[in-house]
């Protein structure tokens, strides 16, 4: 099957942005082992650690991938009805890669080299104001085709 580049890019964009979440839970993990702080008491026992639902270092972890699920399948809902638009290529590819490039930094800003303000903020803003972007445009279209 073949897809239009636009449609090519943007499944591309989205494989690179599940794969980071899978990566920000293997990051949860390894965080939490070697912190020896686990959320089970089977899991603390097992490896010797103890139950803590507080470490404020996998909490931060924790909570970039909880930003990451709030924010990224919306990216994905979004950004497949954006294409329904037929949108011009070279601007709907800069969309999506500002997005994931955006969202990256995101992650490690916020849960690898935790950086002061404003460097999360703006790496949230980022992808944050391309959402709205290519949700008014689809509201838009469809909003001028009825």
């Amino acid at each position: 099957m073949t897809f239009s580049p636009i449609v090519q890019s943007f499944l591309f964009y989205s494989a690179v942005l599940a794969l980071k979440m899978l990566v920000v839970t293997l990051l949860t993990s390894l965080t939490r082992i070697a912190r020896g702080v686990y959320a089970n008491p089977e899991d603390a026992k097992a490896a010797k650690g103890k139950v803590k639902y507080d470490d404020p270092a996998v909490e931060r972890v924790r909570r970039a991938h909880l930003n990451d699920m709030e924010n990224i399948p919306v990216f994905w809902v979004l950004g497949a009805l954006y294409l329904t638009t037929d949108p011009v290529a070279a601007w709907a590819l800069l969309l999506f890669r500002a997005y994931t490039v955006s969202r990256i930094i995101h992650t490690i800003v916020y849960a690898v080299v935790p950086l002061p303000q404003p460097s999360r903020g703006l790496a949230f803003m980022v992808p944050y104001v391309i959402k709205w972007y290519m949700g008014a445009m689809v509201v838009l279209h469809y909003a001028t085709a009825m």
